[in-house]
């Protein structure tokens, strides 16, 4: 695996700042089923990092003294941690919104096929990847019969009410296939659609389009292939001021599987702490972060690129 932080470490990203804090994003744990190309987190099943019951109970604790409405379960494969029920469960007790980030390919898992029915019993959105509606580009990306038991997760969430329900959302995440931009997330959205219920009787809500991140596996992967300059090119010559106006840092948290807090996912896995200083869950103030700068480096212009890129998809519609 290649060092991608000294080649984006310098950077003429423009400055930004925090706005209100809404939402948190709890990385459950590094460990999943799969082991994807473009996964920026560099996840897989042997990766042996997981978030305990303390550090669990240190999130919760923070979103209900600080009225967080909203947390983002990713991974790995969140599903995976042993607490996931627990977390989920405390959380909809709490009248906190969950958003469960899931590869699909875990609810086909042995153990976990009760998972399905979980979700839908505490009504939780579950923001889905499927990069492609073409069978051989998933299998391509994501391994070898991976687009299979992802049509059939996706029809068991169906027969639940996921997809037609309106208090069960399903939302697909589509990435590229290489190193290129997203197309227009609107006209894409109506391909899948259209494709997925015709082919598959398979339906959804919404689709998020996200531009690969020039970090961890993939970023690896273009530099073994010499063209990580070139893609660092692609997205500094697509820089949009209407998507940097919106990027998701301003209003989220990511917390790491020990509990410590970044300005974002992508920070995380390069290891840019909040505001410089390694700083933990429990000891977060919470009216201290507004106005705080947002660190940077070169990779920021992955979310600025085009249309824009986060994790609920395009910025400008």
């Amino acid at each position: 695996m290649h060092k991608i932080y000294p080649l984006i470490e310098r950077t003429d990203f423009p400055h930004i700042e925090r706005n209100d804090l809404n939402i948190l994003q709890v990385n459950l744990g590094y460990k999943c089923n799969q082991r994807c190309l473009h996964c920026h987190v560099n996840a897989g099943p042997n990766r042996k990092e997981m978030m305990d019951l303390k550090t669990i109970n240190e999130v919760i604790k923070f979103s209900l003294d600080n009225n967080i409405r909203i947390i983002d379960l990713t991974g790995g494969a969140p599903e995976m941690n042993k607490h996931f029920k627990y977390i989920v469960q405390t959380c909809k007790e709490n009248n906190i919104h969950i958003i469960d980030r899931c590869n699909l390919t875990i609810l086909e898992s042995e153990g976990m096929r009760d998972l399905p029915k979980f979700l839908a019993k505490h009504k939780i959105e579950i923001i889905a990847s499927l990069p492609c509606y073409i069978e051989e580009n998933v299998n391509s990306q994501r391994g070898e019969g991976v687009f299979k038991q992802s049509i059939e997760a996706l029809k068991k969430l169906n027969s639940l009410g996921y997809g037609k329900d309106e208090e069960l959302i399903l939302n697909l995440v589509y990435n590229p296939q290489g190193p290129e931009l997203p197309p227009e997330q609107s006209k894409l959205e109506v391909d899948y659609k259209n494709f997925l219920s015709q082919k598959y009787k398979v339906f959804f809500n919404k689709l998020y389009t996200i531009t690969n991140m020039p970090i961890s596996r993939f970023g690896s992967t273009l530099v073994s292939k010499k063209i990580f300059h070139d893609y660092m090119s692609l997205l500094k010559n697509s820089f949009s001021s209407l998507a940097l106006k919106q990027v998701m840092c301003r209003e989220l948290i990511s917390i790491d599987y020990n509990g410590y807090v970044y300005d974002c996912d992508f920070n995380q896995m390069l290891d840019m702490p909040l505001s410089g200083k390694r700083t933990h869950i429990s000891e977060v103030n919470m009216k201290s972060l507004k106005g705080k700068k947002i660190a940077t480096a070169d990779h920021c212009y992955g979310c600025t690129a085009g249309t824009g890129s986060s994790c609920s998809g395009s910025l400008i519609q």
